[in-house]
């Protein structure tokens, strides 16, 4: 079941307009607002992390000196769990929340570097800027489909990374990642290859794929890549096209099958990516013969 998130659960009952939401498999939930001549205020039980996509010149937060304002695309706010903050939203805001609890943080640290503080305190942040966080924003959660089943390992392994980074840079713990400098043992990877194939109608996650091989998901990730050239999520998506383009190619099945097939939840969205990959629709592959 996903969480209830509070701050999810004020904004719905603001002027905000959601235009997109997902709850990934781990528990952290994605959701995308548009906002404009609203005045919020949020204190949760949860951890929120905000980034502005676009405007939000006119977003004021109120500070013991005032209401003072900073907002604009990439800027990034950080909501620490029981921190109340007050906002005066005076013109057009566009901007993606994640929303995580200090478990998936003790989860990602226990993963990453095999220990679990007592407690995980997060910094508060207001219009700041990172590179790295609008960089995984915006490459992974802004560039995908979110209902579609075949990108939440793409999702999941994206929240991960930027729950590592803010371990990293955001925390009282502020730990350094460990250095990972070898690929997959050969019987390994191709027990994940092979566990791949024989599920690419899954929805797959990160998880999944570093349990076969029995490593935390940071050290699989990064020992794949290494291996494979490529990111575990990149590597699924191309297995999942090639055996789509076999099944148009060489069989007679309905379409909407094949998209089941390979892990598409819905043929309209997997005729859309077939012909972002191949400059066709599986039904213009399948009319030309070729």
């Amino acid at each position: 079941m996903p969480e209830n998130y509070a701050t999810f659960e004020t904004l719905r009952q603001k002027n905000a307009v959601l235009r997109d939401t997902v709850a990934l498999n781990s528990g952290i939930q994605l959701a995308a607002w548009f906002n404009q001549n609203d005045n919020v205020t949020v204190q949760s039980d949860h951890h929120t992390l905000s980034l502005y996509v676009a405007d939000g010149y006119e977003s004021y937060h109120k500070t013991p000196h005032g209401w003072k304002n900073g907002g604009g695309p990439d800027r990034f706010c950080l909501m620490p769990k029981e921190s109340e903050s007050s906002w005066d939203i005076r013109d057009n805001l566009s901007f993606v929340h994640l929303y995580c609890t200090d478990e998936h943080l003790r989860a990602t640290g226990e993963k990453i570097w095999d220990r679990s503080p007592a407690s995980f305190r997060l910094d508060e942040k207001t219009f700041a800027n990172d590179d790295k966080i609008t960089a995984l924003y915006r490459h992974f959660l802004l560039d995908c489909d979110w209902q579609q089943q075949a990108n939440h390992l793409a999702l999941s392994s994206a929240t991960t990374l930027l729950l590592t980074h803010l371990i990293q840079h955001y925390t009282n713990v502020q730990w350094q990642l460990p250095k990972v400098t070898g690929g997959l043992a050969p019987f390994a990877l191709r027990n994940v290859l092979a566990f791949i194939e024989a599920s690419l109608a899954q929805p797959l996650t990160l998880a999944d794929l570093a349990q076969e091989a029995a490593l935390s998901e940071y050290h699989f990730a990064r020992m794949f890549s290494l291996s494979m050239k490529m990111a575990p999520h990149q590597y699924v998506m191309q297995r999942r096209m090639t055996r789509a383009q076999e099944l148009v190619r060489n069989t007679s099945l309905p379409l909407t099958e094949i998209a089941l097939a390979c892990g598409f939840s819905s043929a309209s969205h997997f005729s859309n990516r077939f012909k972002s990959v191949l400059g066709m629709t599986p039904s213009q592959l399948r009319a030309s013969g070729q």
